[in-house]
Order: C-alpha cells, then structure tokens, then sequence
C-alpha cells in the first residue's frame, strides 16, 4: 500500500471495488441525467439521478419492493425476477415523465453486462415507459422472459396488470 511522502492512497470507494471512477467520469460528463439500476439480494432498484457538485440527487426512485404495495405486484411472487425489473423499469420512466425529464443514459455500476439480464429489463421498462435512453435491441431479454412465462405462466397476467395499474397511477 502507499506509505510514503510521495505515495497516493486511492479513493476508499475504488480499494473495496465498489465505484470505477473513469467510468462514472465519463456517465458525468454527458451531462444528461443517469438511470441507475442496481439488483441486490432481494429487489431491484432503479433511480434517476442528476449531478450536482455538492453530491448526486436522486430526482425520482422505485423499487421492486414498491411494487407489491403501490402496482399491484403479488406478494408471492419474486421482486428480483426479469419481469419485477422490467416493471420497476416501467414504473420509474412513467413517474420520471411527470417530473419533465425524458430522455437519460443507462448506468449499471460494477454489474455485469450480459445480454438479457436483469440490469437489461429494467432498462426495456425504460425504454418501453417512454423514456429515451441510448441502447442496442440485442441486449434485451426475450419477450417471453419479460412477462415471465419461463418462470410460471400466473406471471404473465400479474406483469399486465401491474403496468396498467402503473399506468392508472401515473
């Protein structure tokens, strides 16, 4: 580690491997908000956050676990699923719409960008809400993976009916 007088100690953030900061600097330089997507343990998490020098503010946010309260989204079923990040993605773009923002760039942190997971639905409830954001069709999962019917053909049903509940609520 750094321990002399003319050593630099990194940022406490790049050690643990949490932030990659040549990537955040390039996301900031836009100047364009950023949809964040993050998938933990339990849910997924989309925000829309804008750059501010005193620190990032998080201009709106859902998650998966606002879903089952607010949307409609069976209390059985899994907040962590493809179609659970696809509707969270769906529900953020339709609440981000009220507040005059429409167009952002994806930022999927330290996730993994392989086509057709989870940080990629969430991004096609995006883009499919109405929110413009830079993307490739090939990335998306299938439509099939969206409404769930690779998990349980019940599902399928429960995603149509939380996006139009969305729908009704915003």
């Amino acid at each position: 580690m750094a321990q002399g007088r003319r050593q630099r100690r990194r940022y406490k953030r790049r050690t643990t491997g949490q932030t990659d900061y040549h990537r955040r600097l390039k996301l900031l330089r836009g100047g364009t908000p950023r949809a964040v997507v993050r998938v933990t343990n339990t849910q997924v998490i989309c925000q829309l956050i804008t750059y501010n020098p005193g620190g990032d503010q998080v201009v709106s946010s859902v998650d998966a676990k606002s879903l089952r309260g607010k949307y409609a989204w069976p209390s059985k079923e899994s907040t962590k699923s493809v179609p659970a990040a696809y509707c969270t993605g769906y529900a953020l773009a339709k609440q981000v719409q009220k507040s005059g923002h429409d167009e952002a760039v994806l930022d999927i942190g330290l996730a993994a960008s392989t086509p057709g997971n989870r940080v990629f639905a969430a991004l096609k409830g995006m883009v499919d809400g109405g929110l413009w954001v830079p993307h490739s069709e090939d990335v998306f999962p299938s439509e099939e993976r969206l409404a769930g019917s690779h998990i349980n053909d019940s599902i399928a049903g429960a995603v149509e009916k939380t996006k139009s509940a969305i729908e009704e609520a915003n």
